[in-house]
């Protein structure tokens, strides 16, 4: 149960994290209920795991609390100690909160509610994954078909006259993912990737869906004399890509050309940053990560920071923290979250919603 101030609105929100039951047998276990499932190796950034969806404006001090539970049949076939075939059927489709509501996209645009697809089994979400776990590497090959749970929006309807107004709404896309991942220790290095084929279709005539990519991380993990660090390469490469074309006002003393020119940039300006949102405005997309850790005092005191750079889009995000383990039962929390981007980029909006100074504190029973 949650209650108090969400973005200048009065809430009670009661969320149920995880609620499932189901039988473990020595070859076969099967589980039904909301629950929630990590697919891939590598740390933040995943590119195979497309099952549960996040609340990204949930604002928390550990952002694994914005992951949210999905309701799905998961079933797991050992062939052996090293190897098992995991399988999941997620009958109705559960979105992530992006809430592009709050963003600043202009005085004249509002957003609709959006609207689920229909409970039907063609809408259902299915995926596998063989995961082998040996001595000296781990690694799986995955699969998921289904509707992603990170979406975009569509132009709904731009009336220019005589008041401009643009309404736009949330839509929602299937695609295919072909993936894997390995896990590799070198000494007292790990390596990791992860990297998956994301496919999808009807791309070239609709805004809110990405084209087909390739999404790929690669990262290692090293302690350096007690500070656990992790860099990360996140990378993209979108498939079919085609810049979009900047419009031409072609007569600027003729009021329909006028008119044509303006809702011709709205729609220009709107793919546009559907694009920012999958990363998708360049054809390549090149990121880094770095988190760093590190613990005193016996351990009851903590200290992290995580930094974000994204070399195409110039945006950055920089997360410092400490905690502080009270009890065995009581922790304390203190960071700040600042990003950062050009203008008009989605850190830049996403910032003015986002960015601040965060304190809590967590009782486990």
């Amino acid at each position: 149960m949650i209650e108090g101030y969400f973005f200048d609105e009065h809430k009670s929100i009661l969320r149920l994290k995880e609620a499932y039951g189901g039988y473990t047998g020595k070859k076969l276990d099967l589980f039904a209920g909301n629950q929630i499932v990590s697919w891939g190796r590598t740390d933040g950034f995943n590119p195979v795991n497309n099952i549960n969806p996040v609340d990204y404006f949930f604002l928390t001090p550990d952002p694994d609390d914005q992951i949210l539970s999905t309701f799905m049949i998961r079933s797991k076939f050992r062939f052996s100690f090293q190897t098992e075939l995991e399988t999941l059927i997620i009958p109705v489709y559960n979105p992530s909160i992006y809430r592009y509501n709050l963003f600043d996209m202009g005085e004249n645009a509002v957003f609709n509610n959006a609207v689920l697809p229909s409970s039907k089994f063609s809408n259902s979400s299915f995926a596998a994954r063989i995961k082998t776990e040996l001595p000296s590497i781990g690694f799986s090959l995955s699969w998921f078909s289904g509707y992603d749970p990170f979406y975009g929006f569509r132009t709904e309807s731009i009336q220019l006259f005589p008041v401009t107004e643009i309404t736009y709404q949330p839509d929602f896309y299937k695609k295919n993912t072909i993936g894997g991942d390995f896990e590799l220790p070198v000494k007292k290095w790990i390596l990791r990737m992860e990297a998956a084929v994301n496919i999808t279709d009807n791309y070239k005539n609709n805004m809110h869906i990405p084209n087909p990519d390739l999404y790929y991380v690669t990262g290692i993990e090293h302690n350096f004399r007690g500070c656990m660090a992790i860099l990360q390469y996140i990378g993209r490469y979108t498939f079919d890509f085609r810049a979009l074309e900047i419009p031409v006002l072609a007569d600027p003393f003729n009021q329909q050309s006028q008119l044509q020119y303006a809702e011709e940039m709205i729609l220009y300006e709107s793919s546009l940053f559907n694009r920012k949102i999958f990363h998708q405005q360049k054809e390549r997309n090149h990121a880094f990560m770095i988190s760093l850790n590190r613990s005193f005092a016996y351990e009851t005191v903590r200290t992290e920071l995580s930094l974000y750079y994204n070399i195409t889009s110039d945006e950055y995000i920089i997360r410092p923290t400490l905690s502080w383990n009270i009890s065995d039962d009581l922790a304390a929390f203190l960071g700040v979250s600042l990003m950062k981007g050009p203008e008009n980029s989605i850190f830049d909006k996403a910032g003015d919603v986002l960015n601040g100074l965060f304190a809590g504190m967590k009782y486990s029973f």
